[in-house]
């Protein structure tokens, strides 16, 4: 494998070093990526603090209904005995899986569209684009509410399958992705449209590179800026579209835990046992403020336009 000449790797280090200063003097930024990253070390932690605390999170105790914290349980029980804790940890992992699965799902069907609409141009690109007006012109909430109403045992998917718990995930996932890649799909046409005419392209189009390899090997790189922050910035939006389906009895279903069918089963209890909603909507609020947070400081230190300091 041929090595980079040493100018080169000077400059993709100075690149390094000026992105890490600007990401660094954006201090929200920051504070929300140690955020973030604690609140994932959490949920990855989660069957951990679960042995640690010799309980289970979805074992019913009517017996053990709204009991106080206390060591066995730090966070108190809910409306089932359950150990909130727990389950609020295990609620993380479930919101955090489906926003960033259908974040980088929506990022890679949206790179493929803007890809292609942005190089091909003519009227590949103005049917992607009307496709893509189409989308954003839909009304998003109601949409996903008919598509997570969908009994999927009408499309063919087997009875047993299409009740399984864990589908509930998979479909969330897909349902999202399948609506909100129209972001990145216009971001990524916009900086292709620029990248392709610019002279290492058109060399690469004189030595005979075809078209698949101009646009992964030398307009992808140069366009994957605008990618990250506009996935960073969706993940708190997914979360947010996953609360609220949830909520409504159409997102994760009943035993997985997730912040959204948590705020669900304690609607009724908000002025008798407050903590069961204060939890997860404080935990659902401080993940999408991170992630906005997060993308904030990404596009500031990613923006070639910056002037360093």
């Amino acid at each position: 494998m041929t090595a980079l000449p040493p100018a080169l790797i000077h400059v993709r280090r100075g690149m390094v070093t000026l992105f890490a200063r600007r990401f660094l003097d954006h201090r929200l930024a920051v504070a929300s990526a140690v955020v973030l990253a604690l609140l994932a070390l959490l949920a990855v932690a989660a069957p951990v603090a679960e042995w640690a605390l010799g309980v289970d999170a979805n074992a019913v105790s009517l017996a053990a209904r709204f009991l106080p914290p206390s060591a066995t349980h730090p966070l108190g029980t809910d409306e089932l005995g359950r150990d909130l804790l727990a389950r609020l940890l295990y609620g993380g992992r479930v919101s955090l899986i489906v926003g960033l699965a259908a974040a980088l799902a929506s990022a890679v069907i949206g790179t493929v569209i803007g890809l292609a609409a942005g190089y091909y141009g003519g009227k590949l690109d103005i049917v992607l684009m009307r496709l893509t007006d189409g989308v954003i012109a839909l009304p998003l909430l109601p949409l996903l509410i008919v598509l997570a109403a969908v009994d999927l045992t009408k499309i063919g998917l087997p009875e047993a399958l299409a009740r399984d718990a864990d589908v509930s995930l998979y479909r969330m996932v897909a349902i999202i992705a399948l609506v909100s890649w129209t972001t990145v799909a216009r971001l990524v046409r916009g900086a292709t449209l620029s990248v392709r005419e610019r002279e290492f392209v058109l060399a690469a189009t004189a030595c005979g590179a075809g078209p698949l390899r101009i646009m992964t090997v030398h307009i992808l790189p140069n366009v994957v800026s605008p990618i990250i922050v506009a996935t960073t910035l969706s993940v708190g939006n997914v979360i947010l579209l996953e609360s609220v389906l949830s909520f409504l009895g159409l997102g994760i279903q009943p035993p997985i835990a997730s912040w959204g069918n948590m705020l669900t089963g304690a609607q009724e209890l908000i002025w008798s046992a407050p903590e069961l909603v204060f939890w997860p909507g404080a935990l659902i609020f401080l993940t999408v403020i991170a992630f906005n947070f997060l993308g904030d400081g990404l596009q500031d230190a990613l923006d070639p336009r910056a002037i360093a300091r």
